[in-house]
């Protein structure tokens, strides 16, 4: 049983798309997304698109809750303002809300990366010279910056806005019981995490599990070490993708116990 952590409705989307795959998967979200804390400087920021060169949206997450927040009185997205995304699920979200392919710019499938190195490699081929660009960055509460250190190096001028907050999940009795499963037959189970911040809200929901029976995918090099910090027994690292998923978890059944 492959665990997805991601929020809802992600998970969901995730677990559709995993069963087309033959991939048993069940929803244990370990992050919630909660409102934005200051709704009025989403809505400002919608109402100055139009004096944009890029707008990068660092989630689907931040995709859904910023066209959640649109006013009533802004004007759709312009027809010249780039998207910038990270992953394919980011930008499925974006030309789910109406951005049009031509102006999403995104890590394409066959370069096998997906973050925010790979997206400042694609935006470089996109316009050459950054310099006085005018950048907004759609992210949660909190984030991190190293993109937005590449763009104030070559001289473009950047904004950010909080769209949300990632927050502990309220969880009901299925979600209890679930985790109190996987840890009671580690063997049965595999951890899909997309964010180290998952991680942690799991040591805060589970505070004293042992972990080294147990195993975890990692969608990013960053979070597979936070999976192994924690003491997962096996971690894997895959692309952010259904079918990268599949074949991980396909190599965990084959290799462990080791």
């Amino acid at each position: 049983m492959l665990l997805v952590t991601r929020p809802q409705p992600q998970a969901d989307e995730w677990l559709a798309r995993l069963s087309t795959l033959g991939v048993e998967a069940a929803a244990l979200p370990l992050l919630a997304i909660s409102a934005a804390p200051d709704p009025a400087a989403v809505a400002r920021s919608w109402r100055g698109l139009a004096a944009r060169d890029l707008v990068v949206l660092v989630s689907p997450s931040a995709v859904q809750q910023y066209f959640a927040q649109r006013p009533s009185d802004a004007p759709a997205w312009p027809d010249r303002l780039l998207a910038g995304s990270t992953g394919p699920g980011t930008a499925s979200a974006l030309a789910a809300a109406g951005v049009s392919p031509a102006l999403i710019v995104s890590p394409p499938a066959e370069l096998g990366q997906f973050d925010s190195q790979a997206l400042w490699r694609c935006l470089q081929a996109r316009r050459r010279d950054w310099a006085g660009a005018s950048v907004l960055v759609v992210r949660g509460e909190g984030g991190r910056d190293w993109l937005a250190e590449q763009l104030r190096g070559v001289g473009a001028g950047l904004d950010f806005v909080t769209a949300y907050r990632r927050v502990l999940p309220a969880w009901q009795a299925a979600e209890q019981q679930r985790l109190a499963q996987a840890l009671a037959a580690p063997q049965g189970h595999v951890w899909l995490f997309s964010s180290s911040q998952a991680l942690r809200n799991l040591r805060l929901l589970a505070p004293a599990a042992d972990w080294s029976a147990s195993r975890a995918i990692a969608t990013h090099g960053r979070i597979a070490d936070a999976a192994t910090r924690a003491g997962f027994g096996q971690v894997l690292e895959a692309l952010p993708t259904p079918q990268a998923v599949a074949s991980a978890l396909t190599r965990s059944i084959q290799s462990w116990p080791p």
